[in-house]
């Protein structure tokens, strides 16, 4: 009998969206809307962290501020995130979510450590996936990622809506595309179809299919699983990019920031360059 979506991610029982304000104009946030259908998706509760940067008086920049600017600044980032948080609850309540909402007031080194602490507490982390100032989308995503021991799912702009029919599986056989693929089972057991992709040489093509290995385990756990293997000529993350346009994927499975001399599929790079342009969210694991 086919897993239903409801079903297959009833394991999900927590979720937490990040946000943060960093200038006076409200961020253009996809990960709100995409955290919130998926906790109505998955029947579980849904936490809003809705920062603001507070400005610092040890930021070389804010050298033409006098401490009462600052402090105003402050204040306007402090309300913007509050009316977010608002909306998100308003929104979640709509939809018949439980929704907590949190609303702090952070250094910049604060927010991305208190996103980290926070995502230990949930079963996975919904955060924007975007270019911001300072990169602070990136580091969010990659402390979140080092330092919880949690899944993190990377937005792109413009999905504001979670779906998962069809996903794209990134394997490479190490260990952190296992824990990858551990992680996101309740995601690919609720796909209608899931692609293992492997991208390798010709000479590894030929001598096994790299992908085919890890097949048999998923369709155990009820996957509906097929297999591709990539030849690997020229830029990984653009033959990802590609196959996953082909597949239509409403996301893409894979290891993040994984650093091997032998196994260099997904080293850093190739994680950082599908977080600055994805056709599809990232799920991710470390």
């Amino acid at each position: 009998m086919p897993t239903t979506t409801a079903t297959a991610l009833a394991g999900i029982r927590d979720v937490l969206v990040g946000t943060t304000v960093e200038g006076e104009r409200e961020p253009a946030s996809s990960a709100i809307g995409y955290g919130l259908t998926l906790a109505r998706a998955a029947g579980a509760h849904l936490t809003v962290q809705s920062t603001s940067w507070r400005l610092s008086g040890d930021d070389a920049w804010l050298g033409d501020f006098d401490d009462a600017g600052i402090a105003v600044i402050d204040r306007r980032l402090d309300t913007l995130a509050r009316s977010i948080a608002e909306r998100a609850a308003g929104d979640a309540a709509q939809a018949g979510l439980i929704c907590t909402t949190e609303t702090p007031s952070l250094s910049y080194p604060d927010v991305v450590s208190r996103l980290a602490e926070r995502a230990r507490l949930h079963d996975l982390t919904v955060l924007d996936a975007g270019p911001r100032t300072y990169d602070l989308d990136r580091e969010t995503i990659e402390k979140a990622l080092l330092f919880s021991g949690r899944p993190v799912i990377a937005v792109p702009p413009a999905h504001t809506a979670f779906a998962a029919r069809r996903i794209l599986l990134a394997w490479d056989g190490s260990a952190h595309a296992a824990r990858a693929a551990n992680d996101a089972l309740p995601f690919l057991r609720a796909a209608e179809a899931v692609e293992i992709v492997a991208v390798a040489t010709e000479a590894e093509i030929h001598a096994s299919l790299p992908g085919a290995e890890f097949a048999p385990h998923l369709a155990r756990h009820g996957v509906r699983v097929a297999v591709t293997d990539l030849p690997r000529a020229g830029d990984v993350a653009d033959t990802l990019r590609a196959q996953a346009g082909r597949l239509r994927a409403d996301m893409i499975v894979m290891g993040a920031y994984h650093h091997a001399r032998v196994r260099e599929f997904f080293f850093g790079g190739v994680t950082r360059a599908l977080l600055r342009n994805s056709p599809a969210p990232l799920f991710l694991s470390h």
